[in-house]
């Protein structure tokens, strides 16, 4: 399968929020409030993003969206990873592989020191992901969010070239 990388275009943040409310909902059972956080965030990046710093990554299989990732800034040294997911068919082949090493060169190409994300550890795919790329696990924490129990996990790596 030929896939392309791509920034944020024309109906990328819709398809965004329809995805991840709708697989959300449908696996983990989140009420529409986590809809409404991913648009927040979308909204946020497209109103403020800085090109120099700052993408988005969004993966195409010709004229279909298979998933996305983003880079924002947290401060000078630190990126956040926001918005890693892929179409349950895009799963297994080394696509989300290809997404968080282009996030990660990124931030690094970038100047960052760190990065960080925010997960549930029900998301157990890509946190072995994460693990398995260098990422450690900073907290993990029971709550209710988005209408369910979960428990959060904060990850970060650091990005700095080793000596």
């Amino acid at each position: 399968m030929d896939i392309e990388l791509s920034g944020l275009g024309p109906g990328d943040a819709e398809w965004l929020v329809d995805q991840h409310g709708q697989a959300y909902a449908s696996s983990e059972g989140f009420d529409d409030t986590f809809a409404v956080l991913v648009a927040q965030i979308l909204a946020d990046f497209e109103a403020r993003h800085d090109e120099t710093c700052e993408r988005a990554f969004v993966a195409w299989a010709g004229t279909k969206r298979l998933g996305s990732v983003f880079c924002v800034r947290v401060t000078a040294k630190i990126a956040k990873l926001r918005l890693f997911y892929l179409v349950e068919d895009a799963r297994g082949h080394g696509l989300g592989q290809r997404l968080l090493d282009a996030c990660t060169q990124f931030a690094r190409d970038s100047g960052y020191d760190e990065m960080r994300l925010w997960t549930h550890e029900s998301h157990k795919a890509a946190c072995a992901l994460y693990a398995r790329n260098g990422w450690q696990l900073l907290s993990s924490k029971p709550v209710h969010s988005f209408g369910v129990d979960l428990v959060e996990q904060a990850w970060r790596i650091d990005l700095t070239p080793e000596v």
